[in-house]
């Protein structure tokens, strides 16, 4: 009987994710919260900037939410990495420290331009209480007004999931980010073929350079890695099939794409 009742407690943890204190059409509080780089965030100002705030609520030993981080950095990444009208946090829910939460994004985040992530030592503890999460990963949505527009954004089916939130009229350009900031275009491109294989996978830069070639599953890890000189890249990937992150990086930039291994 106490096996039955801890696996229908881990279940309803893990199948009622939302803000219990909000619901949609609700004015949340304000906060302040500093993320593990130190950098200071504050909701109403972000807001009154005209942003439309993504809250994801997580701890580090949550397998659920070391799934989906690399969606929600994925998300992030491609509409300009806070610059842009879209603003993503992620924010502790009070059980882990800076140190922590730095080695679960390197762990879990996924080849992408990483949100900034707000530990208990930033005031994450707080903000999770005050909006009332009992269930993580809690992903929501904040917009005009300080008004709470979704509750409970999930199941996560890549980043759509995110962008089917858009309210009718927003419609937030993509930027794309580079490791040193952000830019309207790459730096550089690549073109890789074919996109579903056996593993033959041909990568062509735009010029002989060096470049580092790394591929990432779906929970963001890393399962290649190599560097290259060369302008036409050959790989005979060994590894499961699957759906890969491809990132690239050269000329301190990088570009990500997918394929498919049958």
């Amino acid at each position: 009987m106490k096996k039955i009742t801890l696996i229908l407690l881990f279940f309803t943890i893990f199948a009622n994710s939302q803000t219990g204190n909000y619901q949609v059409g609700d004015v949340v509080d304000d906060f302040t919260v500093t993320d593990t780089e130190g950098n200071e965030y504050n909701l109403y100002s972000l807001i009154a900037e005209g942003k439309y705030v993504y809250l994801d609520f997580f701890f580090v030993d949550c397998v659920p939410c070391q799934n989906s981080a690399p969606t929600f950095n994925e998300f992030f990444d491609k509409y300009g990495c806070n610059e842009g009208d879209v603003f993503c946090i992620s924010i502790n829910n009070g059980d882990d420290n800076n140190a922590r939460v730095i080695q679960y994004e390197i762990d879990h985040g996924g080849p992408f331009n990483h949100a900034p992530a707000v530990s208990n030592e930033g005031g994450g503890g707080p903000v999770d209480a005050n909006f009332g999460v009992g269930a993580y990963p809690t992903f929501c949505l904040i917009g005009p007004g300080n008004i709470m527009l979704n509750r409970d954004i999930w199941p996560l089916n890549g980043i759509q999931t995110f962008e089917n939130t858009f309210p009718i009229g927003f419609e937030p350009p993509v930027i794309e980010c580079t490791i040193l900031g952000v830019s309207d275009a790459t730096a550089f491109d690549f073109n890789i073929y074919p996109t579903v294989s056996k593993g033959n996978v041909n990568i062509n830069l735009p010029n002989s350079t060096d470049a580092q070639v790394a591929i990432f599953n779906t929970l963001g890890q890393q399962v290649f890695v190599n560097n290259y000189s060369e302008k036409n890249i050959s790989l005979n990937l060994q590894i499961a099939a699957g759906v890969y992150l491809v990132k690239v990086t050269s000329d301190n930039s990088s570009v990500t794409k997918r394929i498919i291994i049958e």
